[in-house]
């Protein structure tokens, strides 16, 4: 299907930022907003964002892409992803007003972005929003790094030839690789304690991010790269949390593995792979 890509400028509270949408000629009536993360702009690691938009354009959904403030073409301050919910609303009311034949968009973000749009939603519960793709969300904390490097780390260390190799012949101190270990265990006992309203900014962000995975009432669709500690951290996250727990047994939430996958999806293969499993949701479980 043929598309148009048109770029303009947004206002987010007094600073000028970029967006760019791509508005097939029969476009359907849900659009995708893709959220950068990370410090990244507009186009994303390996033109991904760019060549997202436009694949999703053309099967026909509207697409738009955007810079923060302080990140790519837009002036202001750079802004980590706690605090970037008035450049997703005012980028929201910009795709809809670029769009006007928008009924509804769906929340697309990898990494941190991922996260930004469930604190998003948690914080506003924007009844616009009518979908979620997340790809390998940030949920870091020392707990979760911790299991991670015990779990996918030193497991995989202790079944290779060259750590045995090196620790017995004294070029590995055992001294050190015992304090790395134990340093790691340590940390991994400790966990994020939830208060009575997790929905407060004051609590850790991944207690907020659990909340809206499971709270957010429409469908998810859920990637994760099979070669990431990105993805493996937020599934050790998700394995200590009750909401996360409940959130991930429910149908509502696609969940899709590409065990290749790194976490940016460097390859062709690999984009097309998110391509074509964000397509095939946005047919399956959102209205078209």
């Amino acid at each position: 299907m043929s598309y148009a890509e048109r770029t303009f400028t947004f206002e987010v509270a007094g600073d000028q930022v970029i967006g760019i949408v791509a508005v097939p000629e029969l476009a359907k009536a849900t659009g995708v907003l893709v959220v950068v993360g990370g410090p990244q702009y507009r186009v994303g690691s390996h033109r991904q964002f760019l060549l997202l938009s436009r694949a999703l354009a053309e099967a026909g959904y509207s697409t738009m892409r955007f810079d923060y403030r302080g990140m790519g073409d837009g002036s202001g301050d750079l802004r980590g992803f706690e605090t970037v919910n008035d450049d997703i609303e005012r980028a929201i009311e910009a795709f809809f007003q670029h769009c006007p034949k928008l009924e509804r968009i769906v929340l697309w973000g990898l990494c941190d972005a991922a996260t930004a749009n469930l604190l998003y939603w948690l914080r506003t519960r924007d009844t616009r929003i009518n979908g979620l793709v997340l790809l390998n969300p940030w949920a870091r904390s020392e707990s979760t790094l911790a299991r991670t490097h015990i779990k996918h780390y030193y497991a995989q260390r202790l079944l290779q030839g060259e750590f045995w190799r090196k620790l017995l012949s004294g070029k590995l101190g055992i001294g050190r690789a015992l304090l790395g270990f134990s340093s790691s265990w340590l940390r991994a006992r400790h966990t994020l304690k939830p208060s009575a309203n997790s929905a407060d900014v004051t609590q850790p962000f991944q207690k907020r991010m659990m909340q809206a995975l499971d709270e957010y009432p429409e469908s998810s669709l859920l990637i994760l790269s099979g070669d990431d500690y990105t993805a493996k951290e937020f599934l050790e996250a998700c394995q200590t949390d009750a909401q996360a727990i409940r959130a991930l047994a429910k149908s509502r939430i696609t969940r899709v593995d590409i065990p290749e996958a790194d976490h940016t999806f460097s390859s062709g293969v690999m984009r097309r792979a998110v391509e074509m499993a964000t397509l095939d949701w946005l047919e399956k479980s959102v209205a078209p």
